[in-house]
């Protein structure tokens, strides 16, 4: 039946209902319609896409309760409805998902108890009910209690054993404390309100003070020194400069971040990653951008200066680049400037250089797991920048790992690992590869239903890919045999199994193979390597030569001349 559907209409302006018909995609692997401003009652109808596994509907306008039908979502490993307005109870159902390893609802109306039933479910992994109106007790199974407390707070009748529970679970006498302390509660709560109410009405009527930024009840922030060229900059300079980092100094957002200009004192500018401070991971994102960024360099990476713990969130300061994203040049609204073949080219082979330095100069080695063109970064050069390191692991050698769900972006999400949750470096491979074709095409990785892998593949099959190449790229190259070897170089990188793919120092290989003589750097040559490279390089002599040779076998599909006679000798069947 071909590849699951991907459906990814995040973070628009979508309003209204949620339709009934998308229950009818059968084939629907991912469901993210989150930050958007969706209202009503989430259909039914979704608790028949039994193949999906993740399901995202946060941070819309969601209410009524979460459908028993979930319960039917017997794949699912990903549910995250928080930061709507759902009321209701947590449905029993749920507790039959075997396979769910996230359960997030948080920030809703649900009240009632936990359901028993939830106990069930063992792979569950991360659950956030904070801030609802549960009620009750929290289950004492043995499961329940990997969850931090932070996973129940807000719940003001909810009781349990965990830090910060003012109840104990000694039968009906501490029903009846519960009972009163409610009782006590709601009534200083009552007068609290009524306080604060009198409160506001006295500061209306105050002529208003402007905030002064860094102090608040959460004390000083935190700032780890930023040094750039001998000029040492404070938290509250550039909090002044970028006044209290205000919406028209943003330049760009992320999944789980904002990012702000900044220009300093000594007329360099940089960039300010603001991290979403309400995501429950973003703590130990934030760490894991410092413990990597902070500790490599290359010049192909983003450069990590400095960092700050603030009222404001947790910012990161970067280096900022003249051309934004990849994606800005090749999908945005303006596209000011036009992407020649050696530009982009140029491109390839910076973004690949930076992917191979982590995967094989690091140690441990580091997997990006977030490869996308919005996430390649260029100067005023045009020099690719890798960033966004804030779901990259340190993975030890000769391992893998194993996510307890999938991340990254829909569209450039290896299958392999989509499929299993098993991560190798060869996720980033898949990756590039399709970062690679957008160069190639200029088209989106997943354009509403169009998905750009599956298209270069239908036209691979009847050999006629070149026809989906660029018009700046068909004119600006002089050898389109050139694009042609990119292109399959973006297949190879796309096979279905990952031990077929090539490695990123072999990718950089041929790319860098692909340049003109002029534009190599002398002093430094290509690492050496055995099959990829010599088979992409395109002679004919050395492949007729080597025409017994094993290596060169195990990756040609034909056994009679060089891969570049048809695109269906670099893909394979069961690539389909």
């Amino acid at each position: 039946m071909g590849s699951a559907a991907l459906k990814n209409f995040s973070s628009n302006d979508f309003k209204g209902k949620i339709p009934d018909q998308l229950g009818r995609i059968i084939n629907l692997d991912t469901l993210d319609l989150s930050g958007n401003n969706f209202s009503g009652k989430i259909p039914d109808s979704i608790g028949d896409l039994e193949h999906l596994l993740v399901l995202n509907l946060s941070r819309n306008n969601l209410d009524g309760p979460v459908p028993n039908e979930f319960g039917n979502l017997r794949s699912v490993q990903v549910i995250d409805l928080s930061y709507n307005k759902l009321s209701g109870f947590i449905p029993e159902e749920l507790g039959q998902l075997q396979n769910i390893n996230a359960l997030i609802l948080n920030d809703n109306n649900i009240h009632g108890g936990i359901p028993s039933q939830l106990t069930n479910c063992f792979s569950l992994t991360t659950l956030d009910l904070s801030f609802n109106n549960l009620s009750g007790y929290i289950p004492a199974a043995k499961n329940f209690s990997r969850f931090p407390s932070e996973s129940f707070l807000g719940n003001t009748l909810l009781c349990g054993n965990w830090p910060g529970s003012s109840c104990s679970l000694d039968g009906h006498a501490s029903r009846i404390s519960i009972s009163l302390a409610a009782v006590v509660c709601i009534t200083l709560g009552f007068i609290a309100l009524i306080l604060m109410l009198l409160v506001a009405i006295y500061r209306s009527n105050q002529p208003k003070l402007k905030p002064f930024p860094c102090r608040t009840a959460q004390g000083p922030p935190k700032l780890v020194v930023l040094q750039m060229d001998l000029a040492i900059h404070t938290y509250e300079e550039i909090m002044r400069i970028t006044e209290n980092l205000s919406e028209q100094y943003i330049i760009g957002y992320g999944a789980s971040s904002t990012v702000y200009k900044c220009v300093l004192k000594n007329s360099r500018a940089i960039a300010i990653k603001r991290l979403y401070s309400q995501y429950p991971h973003n703590l130990r994102e934030f760490e894991t951008e410092l413990s990597t960024i902070g500790s490599i360099r290359h010049r192909n990476l983003v450069s990590l200066h400095g960092y700050s713990l603030s009222p404001h969130g947790n910012l990161l300061f970067y280096d900022y680049m003249q051309n934004g994203s990849l994606w800005d040049l090749l999908h945005g609204p303006s596209k000011k400037v036009k992407l020649d073949w050696d530009t982009r080219l140029k491109i390839s082979v910076g973004a690949a250089q930076g992917l191979a330095y982590l995967h094989h100069d690091c140690n441990p080695r580091i997997i990006h797991r977030d490869v996308k063109s919005s996430n390649i970064l260029l100067d005023e050069n045009f020099e690719a920048h890798l960033s966004d390191f804030g779901i990259a692991k340190c993975i030890p050698s000769a391992k893998t790992h194993a996510s307890t769900y999938v991340l990254g972006t829909i569209g450039y999400i290896d299958p392999e690992y989509a499929r299993t949750s098993r991560l190798t470096e060869k996720s980033d491979v898949y990756s590039f590869g399709i970062v690679l074709l957008e160069l190639l095409t200029g088209k989106k990785a997943v354009d509403n239903e169009s998905n750009l892998h599956q298209l270069i593949l239908s036209r691979a099959d009847d050999n006629t890919v070149m026809e989906a190449v660029d018009s700046e790229v068909s004119v600006t190259c002089m050898d389109l045999n050139l694009v042609r070897k990119a292109f399959q170089l973006a297949l190879l990188c796309t096979k279905r199994h990952p031990s077929e793919r090539p490695t990123m120092h072999e990718v950089s290989r041929v790319l860098v193979s692909l340049m003109p003589a002029q534009s190599l750097k002398s002093g430094s040559p290509p690492r050496k390597t055995n099959d990829y490279a010599r088979i992409m390089a395109g002679d004919e002599k050395m492949s007729r030569r080597n025409e017994s040779d094993h290596h060169h076998h195990q990756y040609s599909s034909s056994s009679d001349g060089p891969w570049f006679v048809k695109f269906g000798e670099v893909i394979s069947k069961n690539t389909l």
